[in-house]
């Protein structure tokens, strides 16, 4: 099984997650922040993943410290449970409407870490929550797991929405990604290593 479980510890927040990549979409997410809660739980089950997070952080302060640890302990643990990626589709892509908004992504688990985020609501809230966390979020991702994430609104009105379309199109494009292909038979790299 592809699995990995992490804590992290610092004066600013101490997280526990334990990811399986092969999973159903199980586990409790427990963030302390609400919205955030909402979007792990899309992700786990959009992405086919067993996914439990238990975060406390200084989020009196703000949550900025604490969705982008999250990020970098989920990135870690996605990097462990993918291994040496050997037998991996590699790429992924997903285009998800949600009501009146379209969100897209395009993933690369081929070890190059960058992230690009277009969405025209950056720096808008939903409730307590600043969308501008999301980048924060992925950018966490990417670094820790080794992964190309492109992600972009197309289009929407709705922040709620929009918001839930790029976790989703994440998670669609990390599930097909991820997946063993059959007729792969090491690592999906012309360099022989990712």
């Amino acid at each position: 099984m592809r699995k990995s479980e992490i804590e992290r510890n610092t004066k600013e927040t101490k997280i526990k997650l334990s990811l399986n990549i092969d999973g159903t979409g199980a586990g409790e997410i427990d963030t302390g922040i609400g919205f955030f809660n909402h979007m792990l739980e899309l992700l786990k089950k959009h992405a086919l993943i067993d996914l439990s997070v238990k975060a406390v952080g200084d989020i009196d302060v703000d949550y900025h410290h604490t969705v982008e640890d999250v990020g970098l302990v989920f990135g870690k643990a996605l990097n462990e449970a993918l291994g040496d990626r050997a037998g991996i589709v590699r790429y992924g892509f997903a285009s998800i409407p949600m009501d009146e908004a379209l969100c897209e992504t395009s993933l690369d688990l081929g070890g190059r870490p960058f992230v690009v985020m277009q969405c025209a609501m950056k720096h808008m809230m939903v409730k307590d929550f600043e969308v501008k966390l999301v980048e924060e979020f992925f950018r966490a991702v990417s670094v820790e797991a080794r992964a190309n994430i492109h992600l972009r609104q197309i289009y929407g009105d709705e922040v709620h929405h929009v918001c839930e379309g790029l976790f989703k199109s994440f998670a669609r494009a990390l599930r097909a990604a991820k997946a063993i292909d059959a007729n792969e038979k090491g690592v999906p790299s012309s360099k022989g290593v990712i």
